[in-house]
């Protein structure tokens, strides 16, 4: 038995998709896996599958931006592998593993575990038709119908803290839910950058409520076409690695914590991989040979 729980250690397929771990990947995952309750007597049971196989499912969904319907027959049913998904957002395990995998980066990089500074910022997504209009707005700015993610990451540009709201709401606005939600999680945080959308009365908030410096990092008025900005573009490019995950180019999910799960999937996908020393695009599937 798994010494998670699960009904076997090692999976009943092949890896044969591109989202799927290799074996030193599904090493450094399995080492970061948060223990269940059953083994301390706090209640449940055992998985019914293996964690492998269960966390390639959610993997394949993240990465091809299929419906939960649609999984490949060789991964367990599509309900349990939901219910999986969402069980461990509920209960704040995918949040564990998540985080002790942005820990080990963190130590791989020569960083300590604990940040100091953060760089926030804010993308509109156009939204699905079964995403309810109580939780979507229009964005008048970006011309976009739907929801908008807010994030919080680190000098790497790892995820630290993820807000997903209505396009309708105001970065300033979001900021105070955000900047209180990275104050809670990290308290060694003490400096912010962020863009012209955060300036104003959130900057005094933060420094009277949270004991943040919130620094605002602005575009210069005579600059003309594309430049990259001190501090901004790392976060800029954590946008641009969540795109590489198409479940999170437009928002399906209903209630909004299942779309900030999505967002955590997508970095443990990208932090496994950087510990496992192999790259997302070098990955050859194994094809299982013809019966």
């Amino acid at each position: 038995m798994h010494r998670f729980g699960n009904a076997a250690d090692h999976p009943d397929r092949l890896p044969c998709y591109g989202s799927d771990m290799s074996e030193a990947e599904w090493q450094v995952v399995r080492a970061a896996l948060p223990v269940p309750a059953w083994p301390e007597g706090r209640g449940g049971r055992p998985e019914g599958y293996c964690h492998h196989i269960m966390i390639d499912a959610v993997r394949y969904v993240v990465d091809n931006g299929i419906k939960w319907a649609n999984l490949p027959v060789d991964f367990p049913p599509f309900r349990r592998v939901h219910a999986f998904a969402r069980r461990w957002q509920i209960s704040g395990l995918l949040g564990e593993l998540h985080d002790r995998l942005r820990d080990a980066v963190r130590v791989n990089e020569g960083r300590k575990v604990d940040p100091t500074a953060a760089i926030v910022d804010s993308e509109s997504l156009r939204a699905a038709a079964t995403v309810p209009w109580s939780t979507s707005g229009w964005d008048g700015g970006k011309k976009v119908g739907g929801r908008k993610r807010h994030l919080a990451v680190d000098t790497l540009g790892l995820l630290l803290v993820v807000l997903v709201t209505a396009a309708s709401v105001q970065d300033r606005d979001a900021g105070v839910p955000l900047l209180t939600r990275l104050r809670q999680s990290y308290f060694s945080i003490r400096l912010v950058w962020a863009d012209g959308g955060y300036a104003g009365k959130l900057v005094d908030w933060a420094k009277e409520k949270l004991q943040l410096t919130l620094e605002i990092v602005k575009r210069s008025d005579d600059t003309a076409g594309f430049v990259v900005l001190p501090r901004r573009w790392v976060v800029e490019r954590t946008l641009s690695w969540l795109m590489r995950s198409r479940r999170l180019v437009r928002d399906y999910e209903v209630p909004p914590a299942m779309h900030e799960a999505m967002v955590q999937w997508s970095m443990t996908m990208l932090m496994s991989s950087r510990l496992a020393g192999r790259r997302r695009d070098a990955f050859i599937p194994r094809r299982p040979a013809p019966r």
